[in-house]
């Protein structure tokens, strides 16, 4: 019997949670622990009212790798999925290392001092833990994650080579509050604020936080938003392992409140991670914001439209041109009816979840330490249908694909 400890409870943790529990043949026993276990029996009572299903719950320190390890021993989980906050992905594969089992993450490490976020950290595991037989998986959510599965899967049925990439996310959702971020806002605004890198021609260029922009338009009635460049961890593994592309860009859209709210916070010092004094006390004015934000979490039961998110690709095939728009659009209000989450959450639990299911399953169960591109695509793709995230594949001209042309 399959057993797997999840950690983390928030939005995200709260769909992995909810999803491996719809698949009992595959996931058999569910451990979810959290700093705060509260948290935890909260979930579980929603999966055991949801599903009937029972999941155990504990309190763990995800900073502390020994004290992880030995819950793993207790409960004797073959896998740990990893939901938990980017700071802490070094200390989970340390636990998971110590107590030999697999790991899955969904967004790579980011230290806690510095606003950089890349996989050379986890990167430097591979011979660990090739030597101790086990697998890791990472950035299995959507962006990163599903956009990889995306590319390698169009880079197998569709082309020779693939030239040019561009990863829109649109999240044409309204949560009716007047600033609030779709998933944890510490981690949000330190990437939304940090300098945007592209690919192009075989190296990273660097350029000013979202100074490019653009509108698109979504298919199937979305709609229309202004869609801002910025750097996003999947172009890091993308272009190393698909050598070919010469240009690859991350797209995302944001309302003008947004930016307004995020403009004045700057201004005044609330995005800052640097330790500031306050009345005796050392706070970090960033983490302190977060805890005055709504919690993303609880943003299902407002949040009403639709995420609209894909890659759009040229390439060659057969000595000829082509471009393909390929997407998944997914509904704030179904995702809430099902799981008890918004759309943001859904999207980056479900495949975690999938990704799960593959390692379980051995088809992705190599020892090392892996993103999601290097791994055949096609029996993720198939889940993405099957598990609540169909998506859709479409031929552009290369004109459409030049001009984001895709509606």
């Amino acid at each position: 019997m399959n057993k797997v400890l999840i950690i983390g409870a928030g939005g995200v943790g709260s769909v992995v949670a909810h999803k491996c529990a719809m698949l009992p043949e595959v996931f058999g026993e569910i451990t979810l622990a959290s700093r705060t276990v509260s948290k935890c029996e909260a979930i579980a009572a929603s999966i055991k009212e949801r599903t009937g299903r029972e999941i155990a719950t504990f309190q763990v320190d995800a900073d502390n790798s020994s004290e992880t390890a030995e819950l793993i021993r207790k409960v004797g989980a073959t896998l740990l999925i990893n939901v938990a906050l980017p700071y802490q992905d070094l200390t989970l594969m340390d636990a998971c290392l110590e107590a030999g089992i697999d790991y899955l993450d969904t967004a790579n490490y980011e230290p806690k001092d510095v606003a950089k976020f890349e996989y050379s950290w986890q990167w430097e595991y591979q011979e660990r833990f090739e030597k101790a037989g086990l697998s890791a998986l990472l950035g299995s959510g959507f962006d990163p994650g599903v956009t990889n599965v995306f590319t390698a899967w169009a880079l197998k049925h569709h082309f020779d080579e693939i030239h040019t990439l561009d990863i829109i996310d649109v999240n044409g959702g309204d949560h009716g509050h007047a600033f609030a971020t779709n998933f944890n806002p510490e981690i949000n605004i330190r990437e939304v604020t940090a300098e945007c890198r592209h690919w192009e021609n075989g190296e990273f260029v660097e350029t000013a936080p979202m100074s490019k922009h653009q509108g698109f338009t979504c298919p199937e009635g979305v709609g229309s938003y202004e869609i801002y460049r910025m750097y996003h961890e999947e172009l890091e593994s993308l272009t190393k392992h698909i050598p070919t592309i010469k240009r690859a860009q991350f797209w995302m859209s944001f309302s003008p409140n947004y930016l307004k709210h995020l403009e004045v916070l700057q201004n005044v010092g609330m995005t800052r991670i640097d330790e500031v004094e306050y009345q005796g006390q050392k706070i970090i004015p960033l983490q302190f914001l977060k805890a005055v934000l709504p919690n993303p979490g609880d943003l299902g039961v407002t949040t009403k439209g639709r995420t609209c998110i894909g890659n759009v690709i040229t390439g060659i095939k057969d000595g000829k041109e082509k471009a393909i728009y390929i997407y998944n659009i997914c509904d704030h209000e179904k995702c809430f009816e099902e799981v008890g989450s918004q759309a943001i959450s859904y999207t980056t639990g479900v495949p975690a979840m999938i990704g799960a299911k593959q390692m379980l399953s051995g088809e992705w169960k190599k020892p090392g330490v892996w993103n999601m591109e290097q791994h055949d695509p096609d029996a993720f793709m198939a889940d993405l249908n099957v598990h609540g995230l169909p998506w859709t594949c479409i031929e552009l001209t290369p004109e459409q694909a030049a001009t984001f042309t895709v509606a």
